[in-house]
């Protein structure tokens, strides 16, 4: 196994940015009009001049969780074997193949839970299901690869370097309990981040919309956090992928 410090850190920065830079744009061009259609308000710019200043921002916040992942990912153990084959030229199967069993099951498993989850939703979150609905594309490229580079290879990076770093003193691996700090303020805010878009469907959030979104969005951040840690960035992004898909089909049934 190729050590981290022999990867062109450059060329793996790159990959992982544009891979990102992917759902980015599909999160631009396919949900964010929808979004803003639902806000009342004067719009105050052109949709277009909205657009890109959103895409401009993304990949610049993106570009960040990734110099940190790539920065910070070889002193806490954290890995991307994957993307890491890629950009070392390395055969792809040996890499992916140990990731892919518990992506998969914990992709079925999550998008079951998830289609379950909505039969109990409050009823505003319910009835905003009916008229806007997310293109399952945009799910998979923006939830599966672009928040996975943010919020775990990113932010949980970060937060698993600060604790080894600060609090560790850098004596040895990372302790456990670090990272499970890590996983769950990671998810936490992971889960935060869905309230200003319903908040703007919705108008407003009352205690159950609110205790619904972070409940639901914090329990799958620490499941892809965990496989993130466990089994490479690649298990996450395939499990938070196929969430939606799973649900996707489930809610056409």
């Amino acid at each position: 196994m190729t050590e981290p410090t022999a990867i062109p850190r450059l060329r793996f920065g790159i990959l992982l940015w544009v891979a990102g830079t992917v759902g980015s744009a599909a999160i631009t061009t396919m949900v964010l009009p929808q979004l803003l259609q639902q806000v009342q308000a004067p719009l105050p710019a052109p949709m277009w001049m909205i657009s890109f200043a959103s895409l401009v921002q993304g990949a610049l916040l993106l570009a960040l969780a990734v110099w940190a992942g790539v920065r910070l990912t070889p002193s806490v153990g954290l890995r991307a074997p994957a993307f890491e084959a890629v950009a070392t030229g390395r055969p792809i199967g040996p890499a992916i193949r140990p990731q892919l069993l518990p992506g998969l099951v914990a992709g079925v498993l999550g998008g079951i839970l998830l289609f379950a989850a909505f039969r109990y939703a409050p009823i505003a979150v319910a009835e905003l299901q009916d008229r806007f609905a997310i293109p399952i594309v945009a799910r998979v490229l923006y939830g599966g690869i672009t928040e996975e580079l943010l919020l775990r290879w990113g932010l949980m990076t970060a937060l698993v370097w600060l604790a080894w770093r600060f609090l560790q003193q850098r004596h040895g691996p990372v302790r456990a309990g670090f990272v499970w700090l890590a996983i769950a303020v990671s998810a936490l805010i992971f889960a935060a981040g869905h309230l200003p878009a319903a908040s703007v469907l919705l108008g407003a959030l009352d205690v159950p919309v609110v205790a619904f979104v972070m409940g639901v969005n914090t329990a799958f951040g620490v499941l892809f956090g965990y496989l993130y840690w466990r089994h490479g960035l690649e298990s996450a992004i395939i499990a938070h992928a196929l969430t939606h898909v799973v649900s996707f089909f489930a809610n056409l049934s």
